[in-house]
């Protein structure tokens, strides 16, 4: 009894069934969660909110407060009632006890399987399932049954409720058709979650797919990786040696013209030196007739001749490595994909130029300029942005081309349809669904497609810029050319028409393009 006088106290007056999310009123009088909601949800259009239980009103929406330890006593109330409810047992089995299979509420019993039959067989009440107490289906007020349910206030009442009550008006159904309504709006909730879930699980296959895929690339890009740097260093280890081949043979061919040379010059100094003895002998001589008779003597060795020997050819040495770095990088830029050709270099179009757009003489660096140009009036002309195009545009493959931007003002770098409009709030680059931009604004680093706003906080500002173009795969992605090298954002999409380089430059700024378009090879 004191458990049921627990549950009595741990139930809400709505439901009527222990609390769940327990949340009270300013009056002390507590429901459950989504009872109180759909409630007070029901009385917004009247002006006024009341309490179910005491029907104290409100001006303006009660607050709610959820209270923490009443919640957690009835959590635990309701894992003693679970156990308990295993063991009710029939009310009319006296020998032998027997668990109780339903209780009748109107009887306020419990029966077994046997005395349930005989019950059926003689009246027909509701049957509900095994509790310990009844006193939660009878009202609070009245204590009499609970038979209908009001659909005004979402709570549970007795015929004395519908007839004297405050609910007297009300729409007010029997339980049973209550119970038919709401469990044909939970089957439809069942049906759109199941929907959902489906939905959800498909989701999720798909993550998980991408997920295994990406596994499986990145093993293939590690042995490619691994593989191009293992032929790298063979090519190193290959060029090494034929250097130093290279040195030792330069080596060994001067050492044989340094010995050649000092055995000529041992010769000569023998004979010097026997011509230097010989003149002394005749320098002590006193016989002038064998002095002067002696021819030859009297002067140099005018034959003598100095030999020089060319020494270490390190120009040579040089040039072989400047020709071997050059093929290593032709060969490794064909392995790694990267094709540069000089055919496709990017140039800028002054015809698309606003008039406070300066080009330089080489059409690949744009600045602001602070005077506007006499330009003649071209269709393809921006008038509103200092914006530009480029002159080329891609319409398939894989392309990638670099960048360097200034440190002042605001610029955008990106691409866009040679339909973009030139004129117009719209017509600024990443403002509408023909482009697609990185800049800096404010020294506020952002991407921009359709004036959706991606901001990116960087570590350090962007100087260089890599910009990598997939036609067919619908990527347009950016990095930052720092070390290491840092991806800053992709945008994937289905591009349907040319895409033209496109530059925007606000006071002071500038931007060039560094290098040649990359072609990718497919």
């Amino acid at each position: 009894m004191a458990l049921a006088a627990l549950g009595d106290e741990l139930s809400s007056s709505i439901c009527p069934n222990l609390y769940t999310e327990l949340e009270p009123l300013r009056c002390e009088h507590n429901f459950c969660r989504d009872c109180i909601v759909t409630s007070l949800y029901t009385q917004e259009g009247s002006g006024v909110y009341s309490c179910p239980e005491c029907r104290e009103e409100y001006v303006e929406r009660p607050p709610m407060k959820k209270k923490r330890k009443l919640c957690n006593t009835v959590d635990n109330f309701r894992s003693t009632q679970q156990k308990e409810k295993s063991e009710i047992l029939c009310t009319y089995c006296v020998d032998s006890l027997a668990q109780a299979a339903k209780p009748c509420q109107h009887c306020e019993t419990s029966m077994c399987d046997k005395h349930l039959t005989a019950h059926n067989k003689t009246v027909a009440h509701m049957l509900v399932e095994p509790t310990s107490s009844f006193s939660k289906r009878q009202c609070f007020i009245h204590k009499e049954l609970l038979k209908y349910y009001c659909f005004t206030d979402a709570v549970c009442l007795c015929v004395s409720c519908c007839l004297v009550g405050n609910h007297k008006g009300h729409n007010v159904q029997l339980l049973e058709e209550a119970l038919k309504k709401k469990t044909e709006k939970l089957r439809n909730v069942i049906e759109k979650l199941a929907m959902k879930r489906e939905s959800t699980g498909k989701k999720i296959l798909n993550l998980q797919d991408q997920k295994r895929r990406t596994q499986e690339k990145a093993e293939d890009e590690k042995k490619r990786v691994t593989a191009l740097f293992e032929d790298i260093r063979r090519q190193l280890e290959v060029q090494e040696q034929r250097v130093l081949n290279e040195i030792s043979r330069q080596v060994e061919k001067v050492s044989l013209s340094i010995n050649d040379l000092l055995k000529q010059l041992e010769i000569q100094k023998d004979e010097l030196s026997r011509k230097i003895g010989h003149i002394e002998k005749l320098c002590n001589m006193t016989d002038p007739i064998t002095v002067l008779q002696d021819q030859g003597t009297d002067r140099g060795d005018q034959n003598f001749e100095g030999s020089s020997v060319h020494g270490l050819d390190d120009f040579m040495i040089s040039l072989e490595l400047h020709r071997f770095i050059t093929d290593l990088i032709a060969n490794m830029q064909l392995k790694t994909i990267f094709d540069i050709q000089n055919a496709t270099n990017l140039l800028l179009d002054e015809k698309t130029a606003n008039t406070f757009v300066t080009l330089s003489d080489d059409l690949r660096t744009a600045s602001h300029s602070e005077i506007r140009r006499i330009r003649p009036k071209f269709p393809k002309r921006f008038t509103l942005y200092n914006q530009v195009m480029s002159r080329k545009s891609f319409s398939h493959g894989r392309h990638y081309w670099e960048v360097e931007v200034g440190h002042c003002g605001n610029w955008d770098v990106g691409v866009c349809y040679p339909s973009i409009r030139r004129a117009g709030g719209v017509s600024g680059i990443g403002c509408n669904n023909k482009s697609w931009s990185f800049g800096i604004t404010e020294k506020k680093y952002s991407c921009k497609h359709y004036s959706k706003l991606w901001e990116l906080n960087l570590e350090s500002p962007v100087k260089r810029l890599g910009l990598y173009l997939n036609y067919e795969g619908g990527r347009l992605s950016f990095y930052q050319l720092s070390d290491p090298i840092r991806h800053l954002h992709t945008f994937t999409t289905t591009f349907t028409e040319p895409l033209h380089v496109s530059l925007y430059l606000s006071k002071g700024a500038w931007v060039k393009l560094v290098s040649p378009a990359v072609s990718v090879r497919l």
